[in-house]
């Protein structure tokens, strides 16, 4: 057993039994800042690392690094490889390899303020998945409803969340 499956091994097994004995110990907050420089550029601080933000030439950019919605994509990927990895361990499903794919539709002119019923979000997002193991097709689609269930970014954007954004003027 290789260092990082025993590790998930201990999580799975960690995590159980007290979040359910007491919800008030499975509260965790996420935290994120950002700091704009250039025209419309950002430093993203999350937690002990930062990541760069920039929009390409069309949308006031220079194009230095992936711009907030290919951030979403990669989130969105990679939330979906640790529910992935999680459920499988929690299920006993062998998973050999996972690899994903996400592209979403969006239509500039929402942002731009040029059409008020064109949402300025994407209108879809298509996401694929692909997993290689000894598993049966059944056991895979199984263990894909429950990431589908669990997964946390997908929640984001599958069910309403509210956000209050308050504005400090400094």
């Amino acid at each position: 057993m290789t260092t990082s499956t025993s590790r998930l091994a201990a999580v799975v097994a960690a995590t159980s039994d007290p979040a359910a004995a007491d919800p008030a110990t499975s509260q965790v907050v996420f935290r994120a800042s950002a700091v704009a420089h250039d025209a419309v550029a950002s430093t993203i601080s999350l937690g002990q690392y930062k990541v760069e933000v920039d929009e390409p030439p069309a949308l006031g950019g220079e194009n230095t690094a992936p711009n907030p919605v290919e951030y979403y994509l990669g989130a969105l990927l990679s939330c979906q490889v640790v529910t992935w990895r999680y459920w499988a361990e929690k299920l006993g499903i062998t998973v050999d390899e996972i690899t994903g794919r996400a592209e979403g539709d969006l239509d500039v002119r929402g942002f731009f303020g040029l059409d008020d019923a064109v949402r300025p979000g994407f209108k879809e997002v298509r996401v694929v998945v692909t997993v290689t193991g000894p598993e049966t097709e059944e056991r895979y689609r199984e263990l894909h409803e429950v990431v589908e269930k669990h997964c946390p970014v997908l929640d984001l954007t599958t069910n309403v969340t509210p956000v209050r954004s308050t504005l400090e003027i400094g």
